[in-house]
């Protein structure tokens, strides 16, 4: 049987549950999440981000969007400030546009959208959408999703950055199968973000696509950084080792979050987050000590062992 991530942290296999009392999230509000720059600019932004891809798609009813908005509150009022969104969730750009102005906190978070589609006409169309949906006149990032019609998006991307739409432009993938192609992108644009998957489960990106950001001045966005669940399923029945405590680790959930934040390429992670609990969980992971490298291998021969 396999066990939920919420199962897992009611039966306690998750230690450090104490995070999610009123008392503990008040201290953690107190202590400012750990930020990094974006390369092209100097700005700084919190290591620990919202994906909404999901559990943001098929929202209809006001039942269905309470837990969202009290996520998003939750992850204001604890620091957070990056969201991700694509037009190709679902509702999910729509979910975070009316949410967003519900709670009145636009302008302090940085939201990330994208563009999936093909041709010029068409780009611009879902474009002008995502502006809609989202309910904003300037969007922090789009980038062109998946690498689909790389090239004219890009074009669309670089007019529209400097005419103020949008703050920065990037290319996303979430296949190694994209890998080549993308890092022959990477080479030949000037990109301000790339997001690729990575998790403690998944380090081909470290290998091909993070040293070439680095290189290339790119702020990294890590998508599936749960590996699509793979890892809490792998960790079920298993206590978090001791050692995890050397860098401030009290759940799973932090444990694979900083091994991806601890690597000095990435700017943030963006797992998926559609319950409060879960955000007051992840963005602890932007708090403390990070792995060192001698940590780093150590954790990624305790997952490859078991």
């Amino acid at each position: 049987m396999q066990l939920s991530r919420r199962e897992l942290l009611k039966a306690g296999i998750a230690a450090g549950a104490s995070i999610f009392l009123p008392s503990a999230g008040l201290l953690a509000q107190a202590v400012p999440l750990i930020q990094r720059k974006i390369p092209s600019t100097g700005e700084s932004l919190p290591i620990i981000g919202l994906g909404t891809a999901r559990r943001y798609e098929a929202i209809t009813t006001e039942a269905e969007r309470a837990p969202l908005r009290e996520t998003l509150r939750r992850f204001k009022a604890l620091g957070g400030r990056v969201i991700d969104s694509s037009p190709t969730y679902g509702v999910a750009e729509r979910v975070v546009g009316d949410l967003v102005a519900e709670l009145k906190i636009r302008d302090s978070l940085f939201i990330a959208t994208k563009v999936s589609t093909r041709g010029r006409e068409a780009g611009l169309e879902q474009l002008e959408q995502s502006f809609k949906r989202l309910q904003m006149q300037k969007i922090d990032l789009i980038a062109v999703h998946n690498l689909r019609d790389t090239q004219i998006q890009l074009g669309t991307l670089r007019e529209w950055k400097q005419a103020g739409r949008i703050r920065y432009l990037g290319i996303t993938t979430s296949s190694e199968k994209q890998y080549r192609e993308f890092g022959q992108t990477m080479k030949a644009e000037a990109l301000d973000f790339i997001q690729v998957d990575y998790a403690l489960d998944n380090r081909e990106a470290d290998k091909r696509i993070l040293p070439l950001a680095a290189d290339r001045g790119m702020a990294v966005m890590i998508n599936l950084p749960f590996g699509r669940g793979r890892l809490f399923n792998a960790v079920q029945g298993q206590k978090l080792p001791q050692w995890a405590s050397d860098f401030d680790c009290k759940t799973w959930a932090q444990f694979f979050l900083k091994y991806i934040v601890s690597h000095p390429a990435v700017t943030c992670a963006v797992p998926g987050m559609a319950k409060a609990e879960y955000v007051a969980d992840n963005l602890e992971a932007a708090r403390g000590r990070l792995p060192d490298l001698a940590m780093r291998r150590r954790m990624e021969s305790f997952i490859d062992g078991l």
